[in-house]
């Protein structure tokens, strides 16, 4: 995850809490609802930034296997 995502997400997460606090606190339920909705976007957003890393790490490591069973057949 780059550091732009992470900033990005933690943006949302951060801006969620407050919208959610200034709801609870006004007895806004729509503002407290959007808070809550914001933060859990920028949590998930981190869930599929990781997994997509593990993906990709999965991948490479994959792809260098083959490149190294090749190579011993070469040999």
């Amino acid at each position: 995850m780059s550091v732009d995502e992470k900033f990005d997400n933690a943006k949302d997460k951060v801006a969620g809490k407050a919208k959610e606090v200034e709801g609870k606190v006004t007895g806004d339920k729509a503002r407290e609802a959007e808070g809550k909705a914001q933060g859990f976007f920028g949590k998930a957003k981190d869930k599929i930034s990781d997994a997509a890393d593990t993906v990709k790490d999965k991948a490479e490591d994959a792809v260098e296997a083959v490149k190294d069973g090749v190579d011993n057949l070469k040999k």
